[in-house]
């Protein structure tokens, strides 16, 4: 038996040997890794090929997928989602520009006083600094919508999921979204609630988390949201609400506010009795939830106890009554004094800080109204079509009122800044301050003379007018010559005293020893425009062929109150955009006449009120100077007159509407006096200094 197994292990080993088995084990080559990789892809595919229905079973389970198929398909259905997110994310840029409607804002208009008069542009928003907003307002909206704001990436995964569910059951997304979701949807893309725009939402959110400062993205959310009542952002709403500044907001009223947040419609107090029951759960609710997250203390939220209840919605500011004259005025003068484009302005955000004082424009449009109650247009023809301009201006230029008119939406143009009538007598101080300051030539060899209130001229009734070659003859051949009031002869008469009691004659002859481009320098340099006078150049120019605003001439005779010092009038303090001062280019003062002359000149404009022809207005108190004025056609009346604040212009006159020429204001109020337009223009220059006057008087001291 040992050989048998000797014999049979010698034979294995012998075979071992002989057959080389052994041998070829040893030298046999390993795979290469290409084998191995098409040996395990090969396996792979053997293993993931599709069994489907299932070959080995019987019945319903041949049509239930396996666990392996389904992990396999819920893993391809995510691998793909994950991928079309990616790609998504990659493509989706944030826009370079903010949507139109985000950065439109309205421009404000404010009184002198800082009291709010106007708003104009299609959307009620007022950008304000973050820094601005007091903290615990900033915190009773963060509690409110999105109290991990300073902490998350800029989305809300919860959100995120409600949009997919709402996508799967019925096509809408809803709610759920942080702060940076939702300053996304208000500045760049639309209120559409698709699941295409919530994923726009998550990923240009995720990019600007990453871009912008949290403070940044804060301030541009609370400038954009809507806050009901017509208004955009916390400033207006602030405005709206509670009648204030944001920065004066307390953090009672801020909860009320961020509340708002949820839907305005449905929590302003003034819409419903139910409205005031949800605010005040909502509002309790955002002061609980300050102090959960550590912004209220609990001992200040027991103190606040009293719902901070709302003003009443304040009527809309726009452009009715006078409001709309002041609007255009102010915003002519930004248009001509910045760099401001129409397009840039339009946009808005500006805060306009005006010249206008709201009391005196309320009184100058009383005084109006009161001597337009005296007229009878539907039974007089001679008392329709009438037009009424006036203005007031400070002796350092300041527009503090203006009547342009019965209403700005009534008729849009305004009377007040109008150049269509003739200044008539009214021009004639500006041919007594040329000749204070430039005197006069009266003989051919050009030697000037100097005058002074007591110079004698000639005060009749149809005396010739003369130049220093002789008789001033016409194109008609006939000599010209001046014609008074009532045609009155005054004979010798001083040039004072001419002034006073508004004598043509001795003002037409003035005009010509002085020189009509004299004269009309004088009148520009006092606050004139150049493009006031026509082109000819005749006697008749002394006597108010000029066509001045009454803005204009309100402002020219405020130079003499000055001491013949002028200031361009203007409308404009201040701009600001979004509370950033804007440059506005200031009117320069210059000297028109020496303070000696510009006395001269008040003298005599005092008289006239004193006792020439300007008494009527003595009833507005002491101090009043000023001077009546006539067209020589008689189509224009005027009263001109100031105190030492200010200075007020009124103009009275017919226009046909369909030629747009001036009628005569012959019979006006009934009336077929010598004066053409009766007493109307001094009576509401009367009326209203008066008023206005005493309202100065009771103010309170500011």
């Amino acid at each position: 038996m040992p050989r048998e197994r000797a014999e049979r292990g010698g034979n294995v080993q012998g075979s071992n040997i002989h057959s080389g088995g052994p041998q070829r084990n040893r030298h046999r080559r390993k795979p290469t890794r290409a084998a191995r990789a098409w040996a395990v892809r090969r396996w792979a595919f053997r293993r993931l090929r599709l069994d489907y229905p299932r070959a080995r079973k019987r019945g319903v389970w041949r049509w239930l997928p396996s666990w392996r198929q389904t992990g396999l398909f819920l893993l391809f259905c995510l691998t793909t989602l994950i991928s079309g997110l990616s790609v998504l994310y990659l493509r989706t840029d944030i826009p370079d520009d903010l949507n139109e409607f985000a950065t439109q804002q309205d421009n404000v208009y404010y009184w002198a006083d800082g009291s709010e008069m106007a708003r104009t542009g299609p959307v009620n928003r007022q950008d304000i600094a973050l820094s601005k907003v007091p903290e615990d307002v900033q915190w009773a909206v963060l509690a409110a919508e999105n109290a991990s704001f300073y902490s998350d990436s800029g989305i809300s995964p919860s959100g995120l999921t409600r949009a997919f569910t709402r996508m799967v059951t019925g096509g809408e997304t809803e709610g759920g979204s942080t702060i940076t979701q939702q300053y996304v949807k208000n500045a760049y893309l639309n209120q559409r609630q698709t699941f295409s725009r919530k994923l726009t939402e998550m990923f240009i959110a995720i990019k600007l988390d990453d871009r912008m400062s949290k403070e940044e993205i804060l301030e541009g959310y609370l400038n954009t949201s809507w806050f009901g009542r017509g208004t955009y952002g916390i400033a207006r709403a602030a405005n709206a609400y509670y009648g204030k500044n944001v920065s004066q907001l307390s953090v009672s009223e801020g909860a009320f506010l961020a509340s708002l947040l949820k839907g305005a419609g449905s929590f302003d107090p003034a819409i419903s009795d139910k409205n005031r029951e949800r605010a005040k759960e909502r509002w309790s609710w955002v002061l609980d939830r300050m102090v959960e997250i550590g912004r209220l203390s609990r001992e200040e939220r027991a103190r606040i106890t009293t719902f901070p209840e709302p003003i009443a919605p304040p009527p809309q500011k726009g452009l009715t009554g006078q409001n709309g004259y002041l609007v255009e005025l102010a915003r002519a003068y930004v248009a001509s004094h910045t760099d401001i484009t129409d397009a840039e302005f339009d946009l808005g955000g500006y805060q306009i800080h005006t010249t206008f004082e709201k009391t005196k424009v309320d009184a100058l449009a009383a005084a109006v109204e009161e001597a337009r109650g005296g007229l009878d247009p539907k039974g007089r023809a001679a008392d329709r079509n009438v037009r009424i301009g006036a203005a007031s201006v400070t002796p350092d230029g300041k527009i503090a009122a203006l009547y342009g008119g019965p209403g700005y939406l009534e008729q849009g143009f305004n009377d007040a800044n109008a150049s269509n009538v003739p200044a008539g007598t009214s021009f004639t101080p500006f041919v007594y301050a040329a000749a204070l300051r430039d005197g006069v030539q009266r003989e051919r060899n050009g030697a000037r003379s100097p005058v002074s209130p007591e110079t004698v001229y000639d005060g009749d009734h149809e005396i010739a007018v003369r130049t220093p070659e002789g008789p001033y003859w016409d194109r008609s051949g006939k000599i010209v010559r001046g014609s008074n009031d009532g045609e009155r002869s005054w004979g010798r008469i001083t040039l004072r005293k001419a002034v006073e009691q508004s004598v043509n004659t001795p003002m037409i002859q003035l005009g010509m020893d002085v020189g009509l481009d004299r004269v009309r320098q004088a009148s520009v340099d006092a606050g004139l425009l150049p493009g006031s006078f026509g082109a000819t150049r005749a006697p008749g120019f002394s006597l108010g062929t000029a066509k001045p605003s009454a803005i204009r001439m309100a402002s020219a005779y405020g130079t003499f109150a000055a001491d013949g010092m002028h200031t361009p009038p203007y409308s404009v303090v201040s701009l600001s955009r979004n509370g950033d001062a804007v440059e506005l280019d200031k009117p320069p003062t210059a000297r028109a006449f020496s303070a000696r002359i510009a006395g001269q000149v008040d003298e005599a404009l005092e008289g006239a009120v004193r006792e020439g022809t300007a008494q009527e207005a003595a009833a507005a108190g002491s101090g009043v100077a000023g001077k009546p004025g006539t067209a020589q056609d008689g189509t224009s009346a005027w009263f001109v007159g100031y105190t030492d604040e200010l200075a007020t212009a009124v103009s009275l006159s017919r226009l046909d509407p369909k030629t747009q020429e001036l009628l005569p204001l012959t019979g006006l109020g009934g009336l077929d006096g010598e004066r053409p337009g009766g007493d109307m223009p001094i009576d509401i220059w009367t009326d209203y200094m008066t008023s206005a006057r005493e309202a100065e008087r009771s103010a309170p001291l500011r």
